[in-house]
């Protein structure tokens, strides 16, 4: 289960709603080994695409030292998709290389009839998509 607080939470649905038309992707990261999103890390969609996401490779070195000085994992590594479900697309799992993060969509489309976003939380393991719950608390 994912469990963040409602500010990160509503940060999240923000970028994503900024980006759109665009993908928007970034990183929560948290104190190593806690499993506990604290720090909100917007990242530019290098490919600035719709359909697509990418993390600047400068941008993602200089995010993987900062990681490492601060003693910090990356806890949810999130993106939006602004014209299908919040579901991982085949590039998604391909693209899921921390075992150990949630990976957060966020759909800026309504797909599903129930709104104009949603929220969906997954583990991505070896190329197996697991949903997961999604606890949303005012604080730790």
């Amino acid at each position: 289960m994912l469990t963040l607080t409602k500010d990160l939470y509503d940060r999240i649905v923000e970028h994503a709603r900024q980006d759109h038309p665009d993908e928007a992707c970034g990183v929560v990261a948290g104190p190593a080994g806690t499993d506990r999103p604290e720090r909100f890390i917007p990242m530019l969609n290098a490919a600035r695409s719709p359909t697509f996401y990418e993390f600047d490779s400068k941008d993602l070195l200089k995010l993987y030292r900062e990681l490492d000085d601060r003693d910090e994992d990356p806890v949810i590594v999130y993106h939006s998709h602004t014209a299908t479900e919040a579901y991982p697309s085949r590039t998604d799992v391909s693209y899921a290389g921390e075992p150990g993060a949630h990976y957060v969509l966020v759909s800026t489309a309504d797909t599903d009839g129930l709104g104009e976003f949603q929220f969906r939380s997954y583990r991505i393991v070896d190329g197996v998509i697991t949903e997961e719950e999604v606890q949303v608390v005012e604080a730790y």
